[in-house]
């Protein structure tokens, strides 16, 4: 199958894609939905470089520690492919901020490294109406779902008192996020498309240590 017709290229050039966190998972995702041509992009992210991202963060760089984040995402991008326009959001997602900074856009990606603000960033997107792309990495480890407005997954898959994941633990090397980036970005275009099969209701689980690979229904 043809990944885009000309019609469906077009039309990605009026998308609207949220990106939260710009850090190991929301660098390579933004990345891609640009050459992809999605044409209107929200980078969001409070956080600036420092010497620890360089392993992972494809946006980092040496000469950029102690730089904004959303904002080198939007310089990449201008010179990745000029036609995409992104909007720099050099502030934290929060209860107060949330639904405004999400609304109006057709797909939303989580690209965040805790649970706490991922349940803000969930009950946001279902007050808009808007779906939501869940990635989350931890070492050789990463989970994607497709999350519509409303379904309350981060409840299931989640303890109530759980608040950060185990990324800070298990460190993370340069390839999980790129592996689990692109399957969000792919999770993504077929919202925006309308082709293929989301993992809505569905799981996907990946070791890379075992190479595992899973499914599960929730």
């Amino acid at each position: 199958m043809k990944l885009m017709t000309q019609d469906e290229i077009t039309a990605l050039k009026e998308k609207k894609v949220c990106v939260v966190g710009c850090g190991g998972l929301g660098g390579y995702i933004i990345e891609m939905l640009s050459r992809l041509g999605v044409g209107n992009i929200t980078a969001i992210d409070g956080d600036v470089f420092d010497e620890t991202n360089l392993n992972r963060q494809l946006l980092s760089e040496e000469a950029l520690i102690g730089s904004s984040k959303a904002e080198a995402a939007k310089s990449r991008i201008q010179k990745v492919n000029s036609e995409v326009e992104v909007f720099a959001k050099a502030v934290f997602l929060r209860e107060d901020n949330a639904v405004a900074l999400v609304a109006g856009h057709d797909v939303v990606v989580d690209a965040l490294d805790n649970i706490s603000t991922r349940r803000i960033l969930e009950k946001a997107c279902s007050i808009s109406e808007i779906p939501l792309i869940h990635g989350a990495i931890a070492g050789w480890y990463g989970q994607v779902t497709t999350i519509m407005p409303g379904s309350g997954v981060f409840s299931k898959l989640y303890p109530e008192t759980a608040e950060k994941g185990i990324e800070t633990e298990l460190g993370n090397p340069a390839f999980t996020p790129a592996l689990v980036a692109s399957i969000q970005v792919s999770e993504t275009l077929k919202l925006l498309i309308k082709k293929g099969e989301p993992l809505i209701g569905r799981l996907l689980t990946l070791n890379l240590l075992d190479h595992e690979y899973q499914i599960f229904e929730y």
